[in-house]
């Protein structure tokens, strides 16, 4: 079975997590952090939906409204509730998985207090257009979602630097992994120190209990991907059995993890500095293997592959096609887990609001239609599935 999605774990991250613990292992990673995304200052959190939430505070945001995509993770407008605000959705551009700036004007009002700008699956958001909206909005902040992005480049411009923050998911799932934990980063020295004092007030110190629990979790998902066990736990997590495990959100509820305000661990610090020496390879992979896919599977019938883009970090290589589940079960019986990412419309969800498809027509259809191609092995694993693509046809009629 070869996973849609894979960690880039190895000894390397298991003996880290099984080193005697040092007092500073976690301001040692978002210093290493800082550094990697080239910003001046980091902050770890539990969750990157923790950070977001804090970083509202910590921008005195409150009773507000905040733009942010209707396709994207459902976590940010969660936190976006919990911080006292008001989600404010925004449809998709038609030719990219991004959210639609030109409609961001639009959207703005006197209660705007921030613009989440999400570079979804590894694709930068608009730089260009982000300037005339800051231009023309200037008391309106812009906050940088790289969860999927990690230093993705718009012309040259890395993304996470262009807002008063960025907010980054470090889950087993991302570009990089503390197994669970987010970061924020920024080069404003006021926000840091008012968002550090918000954290260290608030946030309950990391329990042993907590650590043990992350480093368990830490050795199920290193065995987990080993050779010849993933075909089992595959057919666990579709039965459900590990629904408590992977399963991030409710459909019919806004909530957040039960340690959400619980710090992040010494073991998770550490891990997390390890991932980061494998970052340069981590992103060589992920664009060999989708340079790959571009270049096989351009005249595929019934797929249509994702904008190429200069810059993306392809966190996830997404394509789209009439019958989603035609091609899982089809995938499944040869030995390729396409799967999909975001199954969802947020603001057509029952909790905010069940909207109607025609009011965002594009992330209405994206969220029927993605399928994730894997992109976590290189080129390597990219070939392989376009072999076993090649064999066969995928072109399911619905």
């Amino acid at each position: 079975m070869i996973p849609r999605l894979k960690p880039t774990l190895g000894v390397k991250e298991l003996s880290a997590a099984l080193r005697v613990p040092a007092k500073d292992d976690v301001i040692r990673f978002e210093q290493n952090f800082a550094k990697l995304m080239d910003q001046g200052y980091a902050l770890a959190f539990p969750y990157g939906r923790t950070g977001l939430l804090f970083l509202l505070k910590a921008l005195g945001i409150e009773d507000q409204e905040i733009i942010c995509p209707a396709y994207t993770c459902v976590v940010v407008p969660h936190a976006i509730k919990f911080s006292g605000n008001t989600p404010v959705f925004v449809d998709c551009e038609s030719d990219g998985f991004n959210m639609d700036l030109d409609l961001v004007g639009k959207a703005i009002s006197k209660k705007t207090g921030a613009i989440v700008a999400t570079s979804i699956f590894g694709y930068p958001v608009n730089l260009d257009k982000l300037d005339e909206i800051r231009e023309k909005f200037p008391k309106v902040h812009i906050i940088q979602d790289c969860a999927h992005s990690f230093a993705a480049r718009w012309r040259d411009r890395p993304v996470q630097k262009e807002g008063i923050a960025a907010v980054f998911g470090l889950n087993i799932s991302k570009l990089l992994t503390s197994i669970f934990g987010g970061m924020i980063t920024t080069d404003d020295y006021t926000v840091y120190n008012k968002l550090k004092q918000l954290r260290d007030n608030n946030l309950n110190p990391a329990s042993w209990k907590k650590s043990i629990r992350r480093l368990i979790y830490l050795i199920a998902v290193y065995l987990s991907f080993t050779k010849g066990s993933y075909g089992v736990i595959n057919r666990l997590e579709r039965a459900g059995i590990l629904d408590q495990f992977v399963k991030y959100y409710d459909e019919t509820t806004i909530n957040m993890p039960d340690d959400y305000l619980a710090a992040m661990t010494n073991v998770e610090a550490r891990v997390g500095m390890a991932n980061i020496e494998r970052y340069e390879d981590i992103i060589n992979n992920r664009v060999a293997a989708a340079t790959h896919y571009f270049n096989v599977l351009r005249d595929y019938p019934g797929l249509e592959l994702p904008p190429r883009v200069s810059g993306a970090t392809y966190s996830h290589f997404v394509g789209r096609v009439t019958n989603r589940a035609g091609w899982l079960q089809k995938g499944l019986k040869d030995g390729l887990q396409f799967g999909w990412l975001i199954e969802y419309c947020i603001p057509m969800m029952t909790p905010y609001g069940a909207s109607p498809g025609d009011k965002f027509p594009v992330s209405a259809r994206y969220a029927k239609t993605t399928i994730n191609l894997p992109v976590w092995g290189g080129e390597e694993t990219a070939r392989k599935v376009t072999t076993k693509l090649a064999a066969a046809q995928y072109n399911v009629k619905s």
